[in-house]
């Protein structure tokens, strides 16, 4: 069984955006829905909605109370997790990607 949340829980997350740094996802999903074990590598999130999780790692299980808007770091782990709220949850993560030291232009956007 894949960890990758992509493989794992394709109904929840996306790839919107990927090169040899960073794999961006996106991800949503709805009151009482819920995911299989996963991993993440070192990510920062942002919430693009107020959400409630319980997440789910090593037998034990944590509450979180997201509000939209917010930017957070969030290092490498593997969880599972829960909606317990009552809105969807909407995210995006932007995971690192380890030993590309090298700078690309791919995907680069122009200076405004």
């Amino acid at each position: 069984m894949s960890l990758d949340p992509v493989e794992s829980n394709p109904n929840h997350y996306s790839v919107v955006f990927e090169n040899d740094r960073v794999r961006v996802l996106e991800y949503t999903d709805a009151p009482g829905d819920k995911t299989t074990p996963h991993e993440h590598p070192d990510s920062v999130m942002y919430t693009l909605s107020d959400f409630r999780r319980r997440l789910h790692s090593d037998g034990a299980y944590r509450d979180v109370d997201m509000p939209a808007g917010l930017t957070g770091w969030l290092p490498a782990q593997q969880h599972s997790g829960e909606n317990i709220g009552d809105t969807a949850t909407h995210a995006i993560f932007v995971e690192l990607k380890s030993g590309a030291a090298e700078s690309s232009a791919e995907g680069a956007l122009a200076p405004v």
